[in-house]
């Protein structure tokens, strides 16, 4: 299976001068955990995490107002291909201890991989674990219950 089957090729990104609070507004109003920032050319230059924002802004008491946010972004990204085989990425994601990655091709990015992508398809093996990281990653509407 290759990258492209399952990444999630609808991407919010932002730039690296936009503030802190611009990128926690962005993740709760898309439901997401994580922000690629991306140049003016869509090439991604940083990863801002929910954790980053956690640890990096609020922890060292930054002005979430005003931080831009390549103060507290990632930088030197794992990526991976859309091509790519879905192992490659798996390892990818496994010895670098991240639980998403951006899908970059031509030096742009088309998508991301995350964690539940991985738990949501069929190929996985269905065990136990598997069910718990896919009801852990997978975004369920909480109001329906």
């Amino acid at each position: 299976m290759k990258v492209k089957e399952c990444m999630c090729d609808e991407v919010c990104c932002m730039t690296p001068d936009k503030t802190v609070k611009d990128c926690a507004t962005l993740m709760s109003n898309k439901h997401i955990g994580c922000v690629p920032i991306c140049d003016d050319t869509q090439n991604v230059v940083g990863l801002v995490t929910d954790r980053d924002i956690i640890l990096r802004a609020i922890a060292c008491n930054k002005d979430v107002n005003t931080t831009p946010v390549s103060e507290i972004m990632t930088c030197n990204v794992c990526t991976c291909t859309s091509d790519a085989d879905i192992t490659e990425a798996e390892d990818l994601m496994s010895k670098n201890q991240v639980k998403r990655i951006p899908i970059i091709d031509n030096n742009k990015i088309v998508g991301i991989l995350t964690l539940g992508d991985l738990s949501a398809n069929t190929w996985v093996e269905d065990t136990g674990v598997t069910n718990t990281l896919n009801n852990i990653c997978g975004c369920k509407e909480k109001n329906a219950e």
